[in-house]
């Protein structure tokens, strides 16, 4: 069956990744009151001297622009983005070069709504902020500070009251796995753009918590794709998202139950039982927001306190410097970004499987899990070939695939 370009499962930017990326991300400060337990920056209490100045966030914020239209997403990011005293003029620079401008603030004291209207005042049309668990004692002990659970809420509220848009972002580990179906609850209570689903990357503190297992992190994803159905959701480095979202929409338009077909686990049954008890499984339908095609050096780059560029602030290699390079040089033209465009360099069963165009799997958790960031994601279950449906598959892509005999129903189900 065929699917129009407004119909298909997995949106695409309109235009060339290899030219412009859909996002860019900055790191403003690794400075942070925070001890987040999963922090990529191992945040410190105080600002480095090293950081880009303000003079040199203004050129980063005009390399940005010279991409030229539509111009990329900005985000300001850190550590606590609002321990830079420049903060405020920087997102008013950069919304008056034309960049649509977000911030992600950490839930410090330096977060006041008085705070929240200054950056909204000076341009900033959305924020993020991060919930990874339903009750205080949860998420306290995960961000290392009693109180943040409370005073998390508290800007949520005041950030949609001022016309922000907000993000909520929610670090999914061992940890909070069982706790998903709560926190998600809390998202369609309080209201949110997007709730963003991060499958932790073992980079700075995160090395330390406890992981989930492939099979876990499939039926996450699968939970994921119910709970899309009521409020929009995404994931970050969950990239095989992508491909669980097209394979939903061809088994539900061939009237097929996904979960013996795919042969999903009990965690996925215990989170689907929750949400149906808390009554959301029957909450009002939403249109779906399909998953955005972009990875770690392919519509994405990032910019450290110190201005090297990175294909991601999960994938630490660095490809160059702003201070020395231009940046829309490196990102079209550096090897490791160009490297990572190319699905052909994949490896293992990314290279083989026929969701890779979509996909590609987490450079950042090949990296940090293998060291190489071009091998196959440790935390994906598929086996290329297994879905008997190609010529869904490719039509819903979004791309042409060469015409086969459908495989055997039998070999949907997830390898181990």
């Amino acid at each position: 069956m065929a699917h129009n370009r407004a119909d298909r499962a997995v949106r695409v930017p309109r235009h060339d990744v290899g030219e412009r990326p859909f996002i860019v991300i900055w790191e403003v400060t690794r400075a942070c009151a925070l001890a987040c337990r999963h922090c990529r920056a191992s945040a410190v209490p105080n600002r480095d001297p090293r950081e880009l100045t303000t003079a040199e966030a203004e050129d980063l914020l005009r390399q940005v622009a010279d991409f030229g239209r539509p111009p990329p997403l900005f985000v300001f990011t850190g550590g606590d983005p609002f321990e830079r005293p420049d903060l405020c003029h920087l997102v008013r620079y950069g919304t008056r070069l034309g960049l649509p401008v977000a911030v992600s603030p950490s839930v410090t004291p330096t977060l006041t709504e008085s705070r929240l209207r200054a950056v909204r005042d000076a341009g900033a049309t959305a924020v993020s902020l991060s919930l990874d668990g339903s009750t205080a004692e949860i998420h306290d002990r995960f961000r290392g500070v009693a109180g943040v659970y409370e005073s998390t809420l508290r800007a949520w509220q005041a950030a949609r009251s001022l016309g922000l848009k907000v993000q909520v972002n929610t670090t999914v580990t061992g940890h909070n796995v069982a706790d998903l179906a709560d926190v998600a609850a809390l998202v369609h209570t309080y209201g949110a753009m997007l709730w963003s689903l991060f499958l932790l990357v073992p980079t700075g503190r995160g090395r330390l918590l406890p992981p989930l297992t492939a099979a876990e992190v499939e039926d996450v994803l699968h939970f994921a794709y119910d709970v899309g159905a009521v409020i929009p959701t995404k994931t970050t480095e969950g990239h095989h998202f992508r491909r669980v979202v097209i394979q939903r929409r061809v088994l539900e338009e061939h009237g097929i139950d996904h979960e013996p077909f795919l042969g999903l686990g009990e965690r996925y049954r215990r989170l689907s039982e929750r949400w149906r008890r808390l009554g959301l499984a029957a909450a009002d339908q939403r249109v779906r927001r399909p998953p955005l095609d972009v990875n770690a050096g392919r519509g994405f780059v990032f910019i450290s306190h110190t201005g090297d560029v990175q294909p991601s602030g999960f994938l630490p290699l660095t490809a160059g410097n702003v201070r020395q390079r231009p940046l829309v040089d490196i990102y079209r033209t550096a090897p490791l970004f160009t490297r990572l465009r190319d699905p052909q360099n994949l490896t293992g069963r990314c290279r083989s499987c026929e969701f890779r165009s979509v996909c590609g799997g987490s450079r950042a958790r090949a990296f940090a899990l293998t060291g190489d960031p071009l091998a196959e994601d440790p935390w994906c279950t598929y086996q290329p070939g297994t879905f008997p449906f190609p010529r869904e598959v490719a039509s819903l892509a979004g791309r042409r695939e060469p015409e086969g005999p459908a495989r055997a129903p039998a070999r949907a189900r997830r390898g181990g």
